[in-house]
C-alpha cells in the first residue's frame, strides 16, 4: 500500500506540474513569435511593396505591407499564422500581385516589427486597424479576406463583423479550445484557455462567399475541425481537401492556384 501511495503521490505532483505548466505557457504555445524583427519589403524581394505603421486602438503600433491593386481589381487582406512572418509569407502573393491584384498583410503586435504581445483581444484590434488602412482605399466589396491557421480565426471574426467581399479560411478551426482540447486531452484547457478563438459561435454571421481549404494530413489543425466550421457557415460555401496536403504545404498542391481563382470571381 505504500508503494500505491507513493505512485498516486508522484503522479498527482506530476498531472498538477503538467497543469501549471500549459497554463503558464499556453500563450507562449499558442504564439511562438519566430522573428520581431522589422524587415523592409525590398529586402524580402519587394521593392513594390508599400510598408505602413498603423496605430491601433489600445496604442500598439502594427507594421502593414501594401501591394496597391490596380483599378477594378481585388485586395487580399491577409491574416498570417501564428509561426509566421510577413518576409517568409509574401512569395506566396507573387502571382496574385502579378495579375493586378493587390494585398494588405498586418503584422500582429509582437511579429516582425509591430509592437506589443499577442492576445486573442490584441490580434482582432490589429485586424480592426487593418481594415480600416484597407477600406480607406478600396470598396469593402473589393476586399478579399485570406486567413491562414490562428490567422483564420481573426478572418472569421472581421468578416463578422463587417463587410467583405469574400472570404478564404486556409487550415481554419472551429475554435482553439477544440484544437487544444484535441492536444491536451488529460488536461480541462476548456477551462484555463485565455484566447478561444471561436469561429464556430462567428461564422453563421459571415454573409459572403466562403472557400475553405484543408490538407487531409494536417497534423496541426484536423482536418476535423476545419469540417465542423464549414458546416456551420451558411451558402454560398465550398470546401477543398487536399489528400496528401499537410499543414503548411499546402501551396504544393495547387491551394494558391484556387486561390487566386477564387480571388479572380471577386474582381470579375
Amino acid at each position: 500500500m505504500t508503494i500505491l501511495k507513493w505512485l498516486v503521490i508522484v503522479a498527482a505532483i506530476g498531472y498538477a506540474a503538467g497543469l501549471a505548466a500549459v497554463f503558464m505557457l499556453q500563450r507562449a504555445i499558442l504564439f511562438p513569435i519566430p522573428a520581431r524583427e522589422r524587415v523592409a519589403p525590398a529586402s524580402a524581394g519587394f521593392p513594390q511593396v508599400e510598408e505602413h505603421v498603423l496605430a491601433t486602438a489600445d496604442g500598439e503600433k502594427i507594421v502593414v505591407w501594401h501591394m496597391p491593386a490596380k483599378p477594378g481589381r481585388p485586395v487580399i487582406l491577409y491574416f498570417h499564422g501564428n509561426g509566421d512572418t510577413l518576409a517568409g509569407f509574401f512569395p506566396r502573393f507573387g502571382d496574385i500581385i502579378a495579375d493586378g491584384s493587390g494585398v494588405v498583410a498586418p503584422a500582429y503586435r509582437g511579429y516582425s516589427g509591430s509592437t506589443g504581445t499577442p492576445s486573442e483581444q490584441g490580434l482582432l484590434r490589429d485586424a480592426e486597424a487593418a481594415y480600416a488602412f484597407a477600406t480607406a482605399r478600396y470598396a469593402a466589396d473589393r476586399i478579399v479576406v485570406w486567413g491562414f491557421s490562428l490567422g483564420s480565426g481573426v478572418a472569421v471574426a472581421l468578416a463578422a463583423r463587417h463587410q467583405v467581399g469574400r472570404v478564404i479560411l486556409e487550415a481554419a478551426y472551429s475554435s482553439v479550445v477544440d484544437v487544444a482540447a484535441s492536444a491536451f486531452p488529460i488536461f480541462p484547457v476548456r477551462l484555463l484557455l485565455k484566447d478561444s478563438f471561436r469561429s464556430d459561435l462567428r461564422i453563421a454571421q459571415v454573409k459572403v462567399p466562403l472557400l475553405f481549404m484543408h490538407g487531409a494530413q494536417d497534423a496541426t489543425i484536423p482536418i476535423s475541425s476545419g469540417e465542423r466550421l464549414f458546416a456551420l457557415a451558411g451558402e454560398p460555401k465550398q470546401f477543398i481537401r487536399f489528400g496528401d496536403g499537410d499543414h503548411n504545404d499546402l501551396d504544393y498542391f495547387g491551394a494558391s492556384a484556387a486561390a487566386r481563382r477564387f480571388v479572380n470571381a471577386a474582381g470579375g
